[in-house]
């Protein structure tokens, strides 16, 4: 047994032999937890001065309205430049967006509209900032940690949920939301030092894309014709759009439903960090790539945000929130790396930018909705649209797959077949000519 948990070990964080990637991995999850808390103490924050929550659906769209218009763009930009340089730059101007938010909120000074204009500069930022970010995670780790390296982060951003929120709304009930945004904006530190002293020698960045017209069509066209990229980016843009809209939905379910504070939000927030902890290290250890796992994620995720819509009390909406954290670790884990090991170098920064498209850029369409949704309902109504969304993509990409499996030729993409053998088997893609370019 002793022998048996050690290998499960090594499993689980084999990726963290990497030098380069263990201090990116320690510096980013300290980071982490201020952004976490800068995350929850914007929108009480918000609901505090508007006590709306389609003001709040408002913020979070205008957050995320630049990766919806220049997303695709920032996937273009990383795939032409240093990615590691990139990332340092702008993880330090989000510092100074955080810097900037604390300081006008501990003076008293802060008002909704200058949180909105932070907002879309901070949006600006991730825009950029995100898919560069991600693409550099195998120019650290190389192909065969990818996988292991992909989950890590997800249960690095995930253990810092359980903590971030927690620790938020004890600093909102006894020293103000203000310092949630101080503390964030000196995390950076963190991460931006885990990028600066790492080796470069044992990086392994793909070359540079050069400046021809068209990239940014290209990577689109590349992406939706390949069946291992396409299923996984079309349920991740409707799930993005609806069911990840929990900084607009569990705000109000906490204050308005079940008439609990900032404490009560932090512990729903905390709670479905330390579930999706728990299902990332499974993830980690178990996990498997391709479409059907990617499916069958998503079916999960719908159940378990749907069990939280209709859980009669508080402390049932913790139990179904630790497995809505878990259910939604292991979808997203699986169909990031299902996208890093399909997609070819030269075109990754660009389905990595396709990805946050779906996941955050869809935002400004589903925030605001949820939120006027909640504001004429409950927070239930706005939870079971998005478990709706995420069961309607289980099945929409299960159509998808057959389709590309009866009609190939028609579609003009790799046969899904492939895909689904890869979901079954758990092994990385080895055909295709998204996985032999790679």
């Amino acid at each position: 047994m002793r022998r048996r948990l050690r290998r499960l070990g090594r499993a689980t964080f084999s990726s963290l032999s990497v030098r380069n990637y263990r201090l990116y991995f320690f510096g980013q999850g300290l980071s982490l937890v201020g952004t976490w808390m800068q995350t929850t103490a914007q929108a009480w924050l918000v609901l505090t001065l508007t006590h709306s929550s389609t003001d709040l659906g408002l913020i979070v769209a205008l957050q995320t309205l630049p990766v919806l218009l220049l997303g695709p763009y920032g996937g273009v930009v990383a795939d032409r430049v240093d990615k590691r340089r990139l990332t340092i730059a702008l993880q330090c101007l989000m510092g100074l967006q955080a810097l900037a938010l604390g300081l006008l909120t501990v003076t008293g000074v802060v008002t909704f509209a200058e949180v909105g204009v932070l907002a879309v500069l901070l949006g600006l930022n991730n825009a950029f900032e995100n898919p560069a970010r991600q693409a550099f995670v195998r120019e650290m780790v190389g192909t065969s940690q990818l996988r292991n390296a992909v989950t890590l982060n997800a249960v690095t951003v995930n253990a810092a949920r359980a903590v971030g929120p927690a620790v938020a709304g004890v600093l909102i009930a006894t020293v103000g939301d203000g310092i949630c945004f101080l503390v964030n904006a000196a995390s950076f530190a963190a991460v931006v030092t885990s990028l600066v002293v790492m080796d470069r020698a044992a990086l392994r960045p793909a070359p540079p894309a050069t400046r021809t017209p068209g990239q940014l069509r290209a990577g689109v066209a590349y992406a939706l014709r390949t069946t291992e990229i396409a299923v996984p980016l079309v349920m991740v843009g409707l799930i993005g759009m609806l069911a990840y809209e929990f900084q607009v939905s569990l705000p109000v379910l906490a204050k308005t439903t079940f008439h609990g504070g900032s404490v009560a939000y932090g512990f729903m927030t905390g709670l479905m960090g330390v579930g999706a902890v728990v299902g990332g290290l499974v993830t980690a250890a178990r996990g498997r790539t391709g479409v059907r796992p990617s499916v069958l994620a998503a079916g999960v995720f719908g159940v378990a945000i749907a069990a939280t819509a209709l859980a009669p009390s508080l402390d049932a909406v913790y139990v179904t929130l630790f497995f809505t954290g878990w259910a939604s670790v292991s979808f997203i884990t699986i169909a990031n790396a299902t996208l890093q090991l399909a997609a070819a170098p030269s075109m990754r920064g660009r389905v990595l930018a396709l990805w946050f498209l779906g996941m955050q850029g869809t935002t400004p369409l589903g925030g605001p909705l949820i939120g006027w949704v909640i504001d004429e309902s409950d927070a239930r109504v706005g939870l079971l649209i998005g478990a709706l969304a995420c069961l309607g993509a289980a099945v929409g990409g299960s159509v998808f797959a057959w389709h590309r499996t009866q009609h190939p030729d028609g579609a003009g993409g790799d046969d899904v077949a492939r895909a689904l053998a890869l979901g079954s088997s758990g092994c990385e893609p080895g055909g295709g000519r998204a996985a032999r370019s790679a």
